[in-house]
């Protein structure tokens, strides 16, 4: 008896068709899922620029604007916490060139100079240090693309200076004015920077800059000045530049030609009569024994499945196509429904875990109930294993809430 059955066993493994070359499961960046952090010690850079600013204090339009034009300058580093927002802080130097009142009290380098009845030039350096947060508005709104040749870059910040200044006749040399009135002003800024990349490392900066400056000018009282400038330098960024995308799996497609179908549904055919065969040998060859049938349990299969990036609780992209057309469904049902929330136990900890599986499956009821779904009809619950259970390499699979017509 056990000598048949390994025969037909044979039989069919050999009627069955195999593939020549096996095609396995690939792994792939998906952006789609959105992008993991860097390292703390990756995505600082350095940067160096030079410029030209003009001075725009209270009596600075008596003078020609090209002898308000100073030189400027800054030094900075910097490190990109994600694609879209950075910080940098470092030093910088304004030459401010203006005008101020003939017989105004005024330390601040009035010359002699006259360059209008009753107005002297005036020249003095400030030199101090900056802070700015940055945002990238090129990633913020087109998405982020590695090796994009240019960047648009945000920013806004606050700086403190100190005021260097030669005597009252403009000769000698510089010295710190000294004194509170005079000696350290604050400032606040905004500004483009635009970034043009050369290489992996080195990018070419355009600043287009404007400053909300705390100077002294008229001898007496400190007054905010205006300050546009445009410089133009060099940026290198260290270690790794670029930001890298979840990897999910993707199942290789194995398609046919017509001859190849053709001979396969013929070679299935043979298989099915001579295994037809082998089992009409069979039960003439034995007795057969009462089988008792047990019905198979039920298993309501999802009425769907949102999928969701890793540390992500919120609806994006395509899924919330699958709400639309699950809340389409249920408005022609009079159902209820069990809403279950999922998470891999493969990353995070248990308490971000269960954190992430409430506000999923949370999430997932409020749209519906937007779309016109009744909050009664949907009961919600979490799930603390895992959905699949196929593995680290396959735990975007886990990140989920199902979907299920209640019993």
């Amino acid at each position: 008896m056990k000598k048949i059955t390994l025969m037909a066993l044979a039989c069919a493994m050999f009627m069955v068709p195999t593939v020549a070359s096996a095609q396995e499961v690939t792994y792939v960046e998906d952006p789609a899922q959105g992008y993991v952090f860097n390292k703390f010690c990756d995505n600082w850079f350095v940067e160096a620029l030079g410029g030209a600013g003009v001075m725009m204090s209270k009596y600075d339009a008596e003078a020609k604007f090209t002898d308000r034009i100073g030189w400027k300058g800054n030094l900075a580093i910097g490190k990109w916490f994600s694609p879209v927002i950075g910080v940098r802080v470092g030093g910088e130097f304004n030459q401010m060139k203006g005008v101020a009142k003939a017989g105004s009290v005024s330390s601040l380098g009035m010359r002699q100079e006259s360059v209008k009845t009753g107005y002297n030039a005036q020249q003095f350096n400030n030199i101090g240090a900056f802070g700015d947060v940055m945002f990238n508005l090129t990633n913020l709104f087109c998405g982020y693309k590695p090796g994009r040749f240019y960047n648009a870059d945000l920013y806004a910040g606050f700086g403190v200076h100190w005021v260097y200044e030669r005597e009252n006749d403009g000769k000698g040399d510089w010295k710190y004015a000294g004194g509170d009135t005079h000696s350290r002003n604050f400032s606040a800024r905004v500004g483009l920077l635009n970034t043009f990349r050369l290489s992996e490392h080195v990018n070419l900066l355009l600043d287009l800059r404007f400053d909300e400056m705390q100077e002294h000018v008229d001898g007496f009282t400190k007054t905010w000045v205006e300050y546009p400038s445009a410089l133009l330098g060099l940026s290198y960024k260290f270690d790794k530049t670029e930001w890298n995308a979840p990897v999910v799996p993707v199942c290789p497609t194995y398609k046919y030609t017509d001859a190849e179908g053709d001979a396969l549904v013929a070679r299935l055919a043979a298989a099915d009569r001579k295994i037809a065969d082998l089992e009409e040998q069979l039960k003439n060859c034995r007795k057969p024994a009462p089988v008792v049938q047990q019905a198979a349990p039920t298993v309501e299969a999802p009425l769907a499945t949102i999928y969701y990036p890793i540390n992500v609780s919120k609806i994006v992209g395509v899924q919330n196509n699958v709400v639309d057309a699950v809340a389409n469904v249920m408005a022609e049902e009079s159902n209820n429904y069990e809403l279950t929330g999922w998470a891999d136990n493969y990353t995070g900890n248990d308490k971000i875990n269960t954190r992430l599986r409430k506000e999923r499956v949370a999430g997932v009821k409020e749209a519906l109930v937007g779309k016109g779904i009744a909050a009664d009809r949907l009961n919600t619950q979490i799930n603390d294993g895992n959905l699949t259970n196929y593995g680290p390499k396959c735990a975007s699979l886990d990140r989920a809430v199902t979907i299920v017509r209640a019993k």
